[in-house]
């Protein structure tokens, strides 16, 4: 075990010098349609920080804590630090319109465990507009993966033009559902201006390092106070389904 004594060394190290305040945590948003792979990526960040870093997790949907159990069994935080919002509306309206639940689950996690480097709060699926409010996070991730489709990067919207960091998840599966891989790179960084783009999945050894060390530069930024988290701008005008099947349409004109 000789990596032991380092890891604990360097846990400490972070901890001294990354907390002015012992209750105030990094919080990480990550969001993204359904299906790219969020609470996948969650856990990747799990496993490979947990020795290094004190991490919690707030998830959302909409009726169930279906993720949070999935992250629960998956067995990579102590159970008790991975917890669930269930919003009861759209995905975005607890991460952006009202943010309230989930700031109280963030600081009832960081009251419980103090002190914590990093909470990760997990968006419900949505769709390209979805982004969240400076007032919950940080910084954030916006997730796609390569099975939605090459042209999706290209679509662009809030969370693709202005998130902390773009992924282009599941990178595994494009020889299988025919994306080019690059191309969908490319076009995901002329849409993001220059801001970050990953290529991942999670059995490529490289890019989850990659992953890693943008999640620790991140932290060490935001605590250093030399960060200022990023207000995507309003979501877009957009419809779905309600329980009932009545058509409802949000529109989004606020600012923060």
């Amino acid at each position: 075990m000789p990596d032991q004594p380092s890891h604990q060394h360097e846990h400490l190290a972070y901890g001294e010098e990354s907390h002015s305040s012992p209750s105030r945590s990094f919080r990480l948003g990550v969001a993204g349609p359904v299906g790219t792979g969020k609470s996948s990526l969650i856990a990747t960040v799990c496993r490979e920080l947990a020795d290094e870093l004190r991490l919690g997790v707030i998830t959302n949907d909409i009726y169930t804590d279906e993720d949070a159990r999935l992250l629960r069994s998956a067995g990579v935080l102590d159970p008790e630090r991975i917890r669930a919002v269930e919003t009861g509306a759209c995905p975005h309206t607890a991460i952006r319109d009202d943010v309230t639940p989930n700031l109280i689950a963030v600081e009832d996690l960081e009251r419980d465990f103090a002190p914590l480097d990093v909470v990760l709060v997990e968006s419900g699926g949505d769709n390209l507009t979805a982004t969240f409010s400076p007032a919950l996070v940080d910084a954030q991730i916006f997730v796609l993966d390569v099975a939605g489709g090459g042209d999706v990067a290209r679509k662009g919207g809030p969370g693709i033009a202005r998130a902390d960091l773009l992924v282009v998840n599941k990178t595994d599966l494009a020889q299988y559902v025919g994306v080019d891989v690059e191309q969908m790179v490319k076009d995901a960084e002329a849409a993001r201006d220059g801001k970050p783009v990953l290529a991942l999945s999670r059995n490529d050894p490289a890019s989850v390092a990659r992953l890693k060390q943008w999640v620790l530069s991140m932290a060490k930024v935001v605590h250093s106070g030399d960060h200022t988290p990023v207000d995507p701008g309003p979501m877009a005008p957009h419809s779905h389904v309600g329980e009932d099947g009545e058509l409802i349409t949000h529109t989004h004109a606020h600012a923060h």
